[in-house]
């Protein structure tokens, strides 16, 4: 089982081999790098598809610590470094979307393309941080009930096979470990006026269903950003887009990676 020690953290991380274009992908909150099993089986081995487990989720070892999503980000270019990858697409899902826009505004010379699915640039909407935060305190604190679960599934899923999935996965984590992760996303700050610093290629896809980001949102995301493709709305879908319509979703990543990997010859 693949770990990287970096930042204090062991993250665990799986490296789906081939020789193409590198892509790493990086998971939305509660979720963990089996989020995109589907676009695993798209993308390679025609890419070299990285995934892994964000602080707090999955199998990844976190030492409890707060942390901010500039940290994620320089995470996940220790882990390139760790692989020796000096450049690779950055692919994210909500959270792993705030990661990769931080790691193109880090190191803008290594990020080849960004994929931003269900995603934005800007803070946690005021009027909802203290609903947020108390319902995570309450998980935190007196553990995760049916009624909650099945609330956050289907605002983040919304399809009853893969609910069930995730809900128990929810249900065996350790809640102490969702402290550092839950502050982290409720207290991002807002980069959109740093969209225009970013040249890196992108496309952006987003679940016209979202009601945790608002589509106008990702349209927002797609001005911002200097080289982004027309916004790609991904007809009936939740928040996690890529989980719930690979159908729509991996299309599209794989046009834009194949497109990509063209200009570089």
């Amino acid at each position: 089982m693949p770990f990287a020690s970096i930042n204090q953290q062991d993250i665990h991380f799986t490296d789906h081999g081939g020789d193409g274009l590198p892509i790493i992908l990086s998971h939305g909150f509660l979720m963990d790098e089996q989020m995109f099993a589907h676009q695993v089986a798209a993308l390679s081995p025609e890419f070299r598809v990285i995934t892994w487990d964000e602080r707090g989720f999955g199998q990844t070892r976190y030492d409890g610590e707060p942390f901010t999503y500039w940290d994620s980000a320089r995470d996940c270019l220790a882990l390139l470094d760790h692989l020796d990858i000096q450049h690779a697409v950055f692919g994210g899902m909500s959270q792993g979307g705030f990661l990769s826009l931080r790691a193109a505004l880090l190191a803008p010379e290594r990020v080849m393309g960004l994929v931003l699915i269900d995603t934005q640039a800007g803070p946690e909407p005021a009027e909802l941080v203290e609903g947020h935060k108390q319902l995570m305190q309450a998980w935190i604190e007196n553990g995760l009930s049916d009624e909650v679960a099945d609330y956050i599934a289907n605002l983040i899923i919304a399809d009853p096979s893969e609910n069930a999935k995730w809900i128990a996965k929810w249900q065996a984590m350790d809640s102490q470990q969702l402290v550092g992760p839950s502050t982290c996303l409720l207290q991002r700050e807002d980069i959109s006026d740093r969209l225009a610093e970013i040249s890196a290629p992108a496309l952006v896809l987003h679940g016209t269903e979202d009601s945790a980001i608002a589509p106008e949102l990702a349209h927002a995301l797609c001005r911002g950003l200097k080289n982004s493709e027309p916004l790609v709305l991904v007809d009936g879908a939740a928040h996690a887009a890529n989980l719930s319509h690979p159908e729509a979703v991996n299309p599209a990543m794989l046009d834009f990676l194949r497109r990509l990997a063209a200009r570089r010859g």
